[in-house]
Parts: structure tokens; sequence; C-alpha cells
């Protein structure tokens, strides 16, 4: 009750202020303009009711008033909830509301008071808005912004570090004390973590360890009003410990046992030691020591940086022979642990190695490497350099035999022994080289006397000492020329020199010429070049136009040696200015080396021999030719043989389609041939009088037929024979020409010889007597 009079004293006392100031408006309007009409106020304050009223419906709200004095007047309400939610009693003004509210949906709400004429429905104020607020209840719990959390925390860490933060939201009014504030506790898990009001989690203890547990699992509870006891809800946090290096590598044996034949190459793998560290991979950096034994400086351990494991290498050759087993002892450290949270007392990580070293056979060894021989060049006298040396290292200790296996230069210029003694086949010239390397190789004599294939080689390196036995020679300058009036002390060229021995360090070659009867003279430069000067001047081409000069040149060796060499001069005509204007041509000299020389007879040879078989090959193939006219010419008969050869021919004059030397002969000589059974047999021409019959050809064909592919003299290919026979009923009978020498015409053929060259050949065909037969 006393709330319902403080609300309507907060209604209603603005509204009599404002009438109060209606009035004094009203007044200075009367004063001033008697005939305006009085204005009208809308009377009331905002309108609030609290949410979730547990009263009969409907409820209260407030009430609007006018300060309109008309009896018809009528109050109604507009907007989006007016006659749902809110109604108002349309005389006194009255609100109420119909339903019960909830300011977590709807914190307020929005309408329009109107007052109207109930006879016309005219207004009698203009329309206003007001606002009605709904007032809070604490009756929403806080609920957690997701169901599960999750956080993180270094393991070990102090009391009070932060893990995550939890978050619950109170859909309450929070600007009403209580209603909005959340407070948070942990109710599984706190002998770990604890919560603050704003929801920050942190540890409560500090031996946390990961290795330990790694994770952990709490509940945390939300609710509102501190001190009441309220609904509340939870949320769960998953706390995972993050690893730090606390933990020192341990190895899982207690020793570790590995074998490695001998031969086994520096930085190779022996074995490998394995350590556990509870700690993750980016906290394992172990590393191996020796703590015992006398074999640091021959092994390494390095650890593999993937796998955590100790990998052992020799850092030197193993010999079984010397060392057949090491032994020592190791430790696997951790420089990087924390140690403000490493636990102390811990016994430390030692494990004992063995590494059995086993026997393999392996190749000779050299010693006192390296081999190097100084001989003097071109010395008769010495023959044998030195020797190497190699041993077997095995127990075997076998016999070692020594071969010579490249040389460079290559050639047969120093041999080796089976023993090792390095001999010369010839002296040495320098100029050819000066230095001679071989490879030696040294092989094992098994017990069998076979020889090993295992070998091991060594570099013998021979150097030559240069003797003085070369003269030194000039360097021929580009044509020098002189003008023929040229004055004294003109230099006309410079000459330079030399040796294919090794330069003197006690001086220069000394240059002087072979006699002083010339126009020239030399001056010595004293840098191994001397200039070629003009002695008198005034050359005479009409005299001489080209000048030989002998040049002696000499070195400083022990002992010294010279060389006369001539230099050739062109006086030639020059202008006032000393230019070349005309100059003879002078034959070059063109010098053809020793392995030109060699080459341009190999290729002579070359051609030679390829004519000569050439030529050989020709003459085969006419003798084969030959025996073939010969097996031809025993044949009783002769036949024309036609082959396709896709060609005409060339007419009367082509004569070697076919052999008719046999007929010339014939009828040169006038000899009637013997009568030579033929191997095979003849087929007579019919008698002219006998009438052919339609089969005639077709037997005479099918007849010669059967005698080619019955005859085995034929050569073993395809012919067409042409068969001189026309037929019974020709009245010209055969033209033949093979037939016409044993046929009975007595007609003269010398009459072709009257008919030209065209006819020559059938002229000595037919020329011959009538009695004369041929052998076809």
């Amino acid at each position: 009750m006393n709330h319902l009079i403080l609300l309507f004293s907060l209604l209603f006392t603005p509204a009599f202020a404002d009438k109060e100031s209606q009035k004094t408006n009203q007044h200075f309007s009367s004063n001033n303009a008697s005939h305006k009409r009085p204005k009208r106020d809308w009377i009331w304050n905002q309108m609030h009711i609290k949410e979730e009223i547990d009263t009969p419906l409907p409820h209260h709200v407030g009430k609007i008033t006018s300060s309109v004095s008309n009896s018809h007047a009528k109050y109604i309400i507009e907007g989006e909830y007016a006659n749902t939610i809110f109604q108002v009693e349309e005389t006194s003004g009255d609100v109420y509301a119909f339903e019960r509210l909830d300011r977590e949906k709807k914190a307020e709400y929005e309408l329009t008071a109107l007052i109207i004429d109930r006879r016309n429905n005219q207004s009698l104020e203009p329309p206003s808005k007001f606002i009605i607020k709904v007032y809070d209840i604490n009756d929403n719990v806080p609920v957690f912004v997701q169901k599960v959390f999750n956080g993180s925390v270094p393991e070990m860490s102090p009391v009070g570090t932060s893990v995550t933060k939890v978050t619950a939201v109170d859909a309450d009014d929070p600007t009403v004390t209580g209603h909005a504030t959340v407070t948070y506790q942990v109710i599984k898990g706190e002998e770990y973590f604890t919560v603050d009001d704003s929801g920050v989690i942190s540890t409560t203890r500090a031996d946390l360890d990961r290795e330990h547990q790694s994770t952990y699992e709490i509940v945390v509870k939300a609710k509102d009003a501190p001190g009441s006891s309220g609904d509340s809800s939870t949320a769960t946090v998953i706390i995972t410990l993050t690893d730090i290096n606390d933990n020192f590598p341990m190895f899982k044996h207690p020793s570790f046992h590995f074998k490695v034949p001998e031969n086994i190459s520096v930085g190779g793998e022996v074995g490998r030691v394995k350590v556990e560290d509870v700690d993750e991979p980016q906290h394992r950096n172990t590393k191996y020591s020796f703590v015992r034994g006398d074999y640091r400086d021959t092994f390494e351990i390095v650890a593999n940086p993937f796998t955590n494991e100790g990998i052992i290498r020799p850092k030197k050759p193993l010999d079984f022979e010397k060392v057949s087993e090491y032994k020592f002892d190791i430790e696997a450290t951790d420089p990087t642990v924390d140690l403000r949270h490493f636990k102390f007392g811990g016994s430390r990580s030692i494990s004992t190695v063995t590494i059995e070293v086993t026997d393999v056979d392996e190749p000779p060894v050299f010693t006192k490497l390296p081999y190097e021989f100084k001989v003097r060049e071109n010395d008769p006298e010495i023959r044998t350099l030195g020797s190497v040396w190699a041993h077997d290292p095995d127990a075997a200790k076998r016999k070692i035999r020594f071969i010579r296996r490249r040389a460079n230069p290559n050639g047969d210029y120093i041999r080796v022994s089976d023993t090792g003694i390095i001999q010369l086949a010839k002296p040495l010239d320098r100029e050819f080289s000066s230095s001679y390397n071989i490879t030696v190789a040294a092989q094992e004599i098994l017990e069998d006397g076979r020889v090993s294939d295992r070998e091991s080689h060594a570099q013998v390196h021979v150097i030559v000492i240069d003797e003085n036995d070369n003269a030194p020679e000039l360097v021929y300058p580009e044509e020098p020329r002189v003008c023929e009036n040229a004055a004294p002390g003109k230099v006309i060229t410079r000459i330079s020199a030399t040796d294919k021995d090794e330069v003197s360090p006690r001086g220069f070659f000394k240059f002087s010429l072979a006699t002083e009867d010339s126009n020239f003279s030399l001056v010595e430069n004293y840098d191994n070049t001397a200039n070629i000067t003009v002695k008198y001047g005034q050359f005479n081409r009409e005299l001489a136009k080209i000048h030989y000069l002998p040049v002696i040149i000499s070195d400083n060796g022990d002992p010294e040696l010279s060389s006369t060499n001539t230099l050739v001069i062109s006086v030639c005509k020059c202008n006032e200015k000393g230019n070349f204007t005309f100059c003879e041509e002078r034959a070059k000299q063109v010098g053809v080396s020793v392995q030109a020389l060699v080459a341009i007879f190999i290729c002579i040879f070359t051609i030679i021999v390829f004519f000569a078989v050439i030529t050989l090959l020709i003459l085969l193939r006419k003798r084969h030719k030959k025996d073939l006219s010969a097996l031809g010419r025993n044949v009783a008969e002769i036949h024309e043989q036609l082959v396709t050869y896709d060609e005409e021919g060339g007419g009367e004059m082509d004569t070697t389609s076919y052999d008719v030397s046999v007929l010339n002969s014939v009828c040169k000589n006038g000899i009637k041939p013997e009568a030579v059974p033929s191997p095979y047999a003849q087929v007579q021409k019919p008698p002219g009088n006998i009438t052919s019959g339609a089969g005639e050809m077709e037997m005479m064909i099918e007849v010669k037929k059967d005698e080619a592919d019955n005859d085995r003299d034929l050569l073993p290919y395809d012919t067409l024979h042409i068969y001189g026979y026309e037929g019974a009923e020709s009245i010209a009978e055969s033209l033949s020409s093979l037939e016409s020498g044993s046929s009975d015409s007595d007609i003269d053929y010398d009459f072709l010889n009257d008919w030209g060259p065209r006819f020559k050949m059938l002229a000595e065909l037919y020329g011959s007597e009538l009695n004369e037969d041929f052998v076809y």
C-alpha cells in the first residue's frame, strides 16, 4: 500500500506542477491575446511493473489522464502490444497488463495514448507516446558460455599461476544489486586448483608433475546473489600440464656389446646406444660422454636429434692386430635440464660399452710414403732409383708382389720389379717431361701361389734434374725490314731467345754477331733481348736487297752452349717520312713436323691399299664373268635368252644381249662343226606340208618347257626362250636367224653387204656359203 501511494505521488506531482505552469501561461496569454484557445496537456509519468508477478491477472500498471474537462472524453491506447498485453479503462485511464511479463524477454514497451470524443471520435488532444518499463526480479540462474573449458599450465609451476578463465552470464538486470552478480567455486579438484570471482582458475600446489599426471578435470559452479541459496550451474574444465625439461635421460641397458670389422671406414657407424627420457621430444637434448676408458681418441658418440640415440663412430682406423677389443663407460646427460625443478638424489645414467673388432683380409700397407726420386737427365749410368716397400698387416704375413698400374706420361720409361725396385728403362729427357709419375700396386701372394685380388696403391714421383744440353735459339721477329736510306744507329728490330733447358739464375743470354763485316750492329739490352741497328747507313738495293745476318746466342749454363742463327733482313724503298713503300717478297720457309709427315704417310698408304682392294675386286669380277662365258660355250645348243631388265635394248648394234662370237666363228672359218649329241631332246620342225592343228603350238611350248625344267645344266634363274618356229601356216616359215643357217633356202645374202653399216652384222651372219650349218 505504501508503494502505491508513492507511485501515485510520483505520477501526479509533475502533473500538478505542469498544471500550475499552464495557468501561468494562460494568464499571460489572456493579457496578450484573450481570443486564443487555452492549451491542454497529458498528465502522467513513466510507468513501471515488476516481472513475473504471481498475483491474479490483470495487473495494474498505471494511469493516463489529461487536463481536458469533457464528460464525453474516452481514453484509448495504440501500439504493438496495445489491446493484447496492455489495455486501458476508457473512462478512468487506468492501464492494466493481462499477461505476466518477463524482463529477460522484453524490458520495456512503447505505447501511444489518445483521448477522443466518444460522440464523434474526434481527438481532444494530440496523441502522446509513453513507456512501460518492466522491473527485474532475480529469477535467472547464471549460465556458462560453454559446457567445457580447456586450459594449460607448465608443470611444477608456482602456486597461484593462472591456468585459464571461465565465464558465466546472468540474464537478470545488472543494474539491480545482486541480480546479475556471478560468483564461482571449484567443487571438484579444489585440492589442485582454485577460481576467483572473475572466473580465473589458478594453481594451489607447486608440485604438479606432468610425468605423474598430465591432465586434470575439474568442475566449477557459478551462482548469483552472494549469500543466498539460489540455483546455480556448473561447467567442466580440462587442464593439461605442459612439459618442461626436468628429467635426465636414462640408459635402457646397463651395458652394450657391438661387433665391427677392422676395415670399417672412419666415421662409419659401429652401433647405437639407447636412452629413455620421460620428457617430451622437444625437451630431449641428450649428450654422451666418456667417463672411463682410454679410447676416447678412437671413438666418438654423436646423438641422433630425431631418435635421441647415441651413435658410436670410429675417429681413426681400427686394427685387429693391434687392439681386438675396446671397453669403456659412457654417461648420458642433458645440459638443458631446468635445475630449479630437477629432482635431486637420482642415480647417474652410466653404461658400459664393449666393441669387439673382427679380423678381415686387408690389402698390403705401404710404408715410408710418399715415394719421390730425383735423377739427372740423360745419365746413362743410373738405372736403379730406389724401391717401394709394403707389408701384409694381417697375422698371415704373406709375401708381397709389386706391379706397375699406370704411368704419366704413358710409356715404358720407369719399370717396377716384383720386389718393388724402381728402375729406368732408358735415360730420361727433361725436355720431354720434367717429371714422371707411376702408380705401383702391391698384391699379396696366397699360400697356393695365386695372387690375391685385394691390392693397395702408392704413387711414385720421379723428378728429372735438368742438364744444360740444349743451346738457346733465336725467336725470329716478323720480317725485319730496313729503309735503304736509313741513318746510322737506326733500330731495325729487337730479337730475343728461348732455351728448352731451365733458365740459368746466374744471368741472361748473350748475343753477338758472327762477323763484323756488315752494315749492322748488335746492342745488348741485358734483359734477354738485343737490338739490331744500322751501323754505317745507306744500303744499296742494287747490290743486295736481302741481307742474311748470322747471330750467335749463348747461355750461361754449365757447360756453356751457343748456337748460330740467321736473321733475314730486307732492304726496302721508303718515302721521306721513313715509311716503307716497296719491299721484295721473300720465299717463306715452310716446315713440316714429324707428326704431320707421319699423318700424311698414313693417309697415302690408306689410299694405296684402298685402290689395290678395288682393283682386285674388279679382276675377280672379270674372271668370274669369263668362267660363266666359258660355261655357256660348252653347251651344244645356243639359245637366245630374253631376261627382263626393264629396258628395250640397243637395236641392231647391241651385241651384248647374247654372245654371237660362236656364230661368227662358224661363218668365217667355213668349218662345219661335228655333230654333238644334244644333252636334251631335239624337237624337229614339222614338215611344211603338214597342216597345223589347233594344239600344235601348245604342244611345242609344253615340250620346250619340260626340257627347260629337266635340264640341270641351265643357270638357276627364269628365262624366256624365243623359239624359231613360226607355225606350219606361215608362208615365210621361220624368221629366226638361228635357224636360217640350216634352212634349205637358196637365197644369196651377199647383197646385205651393199646395204651399209646398219646391216653389217646381218651380212656377216648370212654371208657364208650355203652348205655351212649352224648349231643351235
